[in-house]
């Protein structure tokens, strides 16, 4: 005997349009450090120029999926496209691992040989920057835990603010100061910055596509819980796992006593066992799939666990 409630749905137009909102700020900043390495020969503006090209890539991708995320169900595809997000923020992660792979590199290379630059075009171009990512940021920060996608694309821009930073530092300790080495070294802080952020989100976009168990959810516990139950007598084949983004759900075969199949208390039982996985547990669950069955039934099965 199955039922299923459904969890209830990040909302994908919203997200489309944040994304698109900070693909096209992106873009601009872009097109704008791209005209600033011109004007003043700046290695590190052509870097930031780089990165902003890996992000607005990066977005571009998220912006494929939240389209994506539109369409709707069909019988071939039961979820729809809930998991195209997750695979847009593990290919993100990708592409800003390797942007930390690259700052790192060049930062040394840098420290090795400073390359001369024209700080006070360096330092305005920085401050634009700065302010595009700002307001990305603004646009993103109420939302980014609530999907993969903006998370992800989240980092894109924390990572972009943080390599405007940088150039804004660095151009000012070399109009200063002279030292040109101190592109090198701020670099060098961003990408030991980036890479622990980019290995996280790519642990969690793993965990989701390995349908391991969601995060704040003890399946000791829950299985504990659907044990304590009057007339339970056993819980086997219990999976609980993540769709996409605010879609946790939860299946398992649960042995009643035979009088409870046959007098009509099933139904009873199986309310108890949705109200369980969705009220007790720090990740309320409201889809939820579970198979009643007799012990003879149980013990008639080829597979359990």
């Amino acid at each position: 005997m199955n039922d299923h409630s459904h969890a209830h749905d990040v909302d994908p137009v919203r997200d489309r349009k944040r994304l698109l909102t900070v693909f096209a700020v992106t873009v601009v900043i872009m097109v704008a450090q791209a005209i600033g390495t011109v004007l003043s020969g700046s290695l590190a503006l052509l870097a930031d120029a780089g990165h902003m090209f890996t992000d607005a890539s990066g977005l571009l991708i998220a912006l494929i999926a939240a389209s994506l995320a539109l369409k709707p169900r069909t019988p071939e595809r039961t979820w729809g496209y809930r998991r195209a997000e997750i695979l847009a923020a593990a290919l993100q992660a990708g592409l800003l691992l390797v942007v930390g792979a690259f700052v790192l590199v060049e930062s040394i290379r840098r420290l090795i040989e400073p390359p001369e630059v024209g700080s006070s075009a360096m330092l305005w171009f920085g401050v634009l920057g700065l302010a595009g990512n700002a307001l990305s940021m603004a646009v993103l920060a109420s939302s980014r835990h609530r999907s993969f996608n903006l998370r992800a694309a989240f980092l894109e821009v924390l990572n972009d603010a943080l390599g405007s930073v940088a150039v804004i530092v660095a151009a000012s300790v070399i109009g200063l100061t002279g030292w040109t080495r101190a592109d090198a070294v701020v670099s060098l802080l961003i990408g030991v910055l980036i890479i622990p952020r980019t290995l996280r989100l790519l642990k969690d976009t793993a965990d989701v596509l390995l349908e391991s168990t969601p995060k704040g959810l003890d399946l000791r516990a829950v299985r504990e819980h659907i044990l304590a139950l009057p007339h339970v007598l056993d819980v086997h084949d219990l999976h609980a796992s993540l769709v996409g983004s605010g879609t946790p759900v939860i299946t398992g075969h649960v042995t009643l006593e035979d009088r409870c199949l046959t007098d009509g208390h099933a139904q009873a039982i199986l309310a108890d066992l949705q109200k369980c996985v969705a009220e007790h547990f720090d990740l309320a669950i409201e889809h939820s799939t579970f198979q009643l069955e007799t012990a003879a039934y149980r013990d008639r099965e080829h597979i359990h666990h």
